[in-house]
């Protein structure tokens, strides 16, 4: 959109900027694929895949979003948070800690597979810092998400995102255990075959960023790649956020 809500403005793309990234995946000749595609694997993976996807789940994505992808004959895996997609198109429910912006109900979801052939994924229940609640917690957050998307699908779901990319070890241990095969870290990296199926980087889309970053990217170019050990840095923000939470309760990972 061309004027979001401030706080998730630094990762909104215009109409224009978003035309001008898809037509620079169109011209790399890479072959978007969705998620379980990709961790499929085997002789039928393109020579050169890539994949897109979108957080969240807010209002334009079964709209114009999934419309300017689809029609350059492109995928996308879409991971939904459910406390923030809640009720029916027209109505306003949000149990999530997501703040305040247009999201898309969740009875639009089946849309984005049958309309546009869209991947749908889970991107948990509030939208909290996986790596700072409790075991409970956390098992919790992705069984009740699964478990609404797939009575909304129809279908058996198996794809998870992390909010904001925040996991550890034991965050993926319980992911693997309740039943998906996959999840989608951020890091700001390119991802690779060898790279860890319960934290596959990605790249993080930021309205600063142009076509020709975009360029950059679908060379293998502009990014470092995974995987790689977490940081000091990274290790020292996760151990602050987890005392934040022991005195303020689960907070939205933003």
């Amino acid at each position: 959109m061309d004027d979001p809500p401030d706080w998730i403005g630094e990762f909104t793309l215009s109409p224009g900027q978003f035309a001008e990234h898809l037509e620079a995946i169109a011209d790399s000749g890479r072959t978007p694929i969705t998620a379980a595609r990709l961790l499929d694997g085997g002789p039928d993976l393109p020579a050169r895949p890539v994949l897109i996807t979108f957080d969240d789940g807010f209002a334009d994505l079964p709209g114009p979003t999934a419309e300017a992808v689809a029609g350059r004959g492109m995928t996308a895996t879409a991971y939904l948070t459910t406390g923030a997609i809640g009720g029916s198109a027209g109505t306003s429910k949000n149990s999530s800690l997501l703040p305040p912006a247009p999201m898309m109900k969740l009875d639009e979801a089946a849309r984005l597979e049958q309309d546009f052939g869209f991947e749908v994924g889970s991107h948990t229940v509030t939208h909290a810092q996986l790596d700072t609640l409790t075991a409970g917690e956390i098992k919790h957050e992705l069984t009740e998400s699964k478990a609404v998307l797939e009575d909304a699908l129809g279908h058996a779901l198996d794809t998870l995102a992390y909010p904001h990319g925040y996991n550890d070890a034991r965050v993926r241990r319980i992911a693997a255990a309740v039943g998906y095969t996959s999840g989608m870290a951020v890091r700001h990296a390119l991802s690779h075959l060898t790279d860890e199926p319960y934290r596959i980087a990605r790249l993080i889309v930021r309205r600063t960023h142009t076509a020709a970053d975009v360029h950059d990217w679908m060379a293998g170019e502009g990014a470092r790649q995974a995987p790689y050990r977490d940081g000091l840095k990274t290790v020292g923000w996760r151990y602050y956020r987890r005392a934040r939470r022991m005195l303020h309760g689960p907070e939205f990972a933003g």
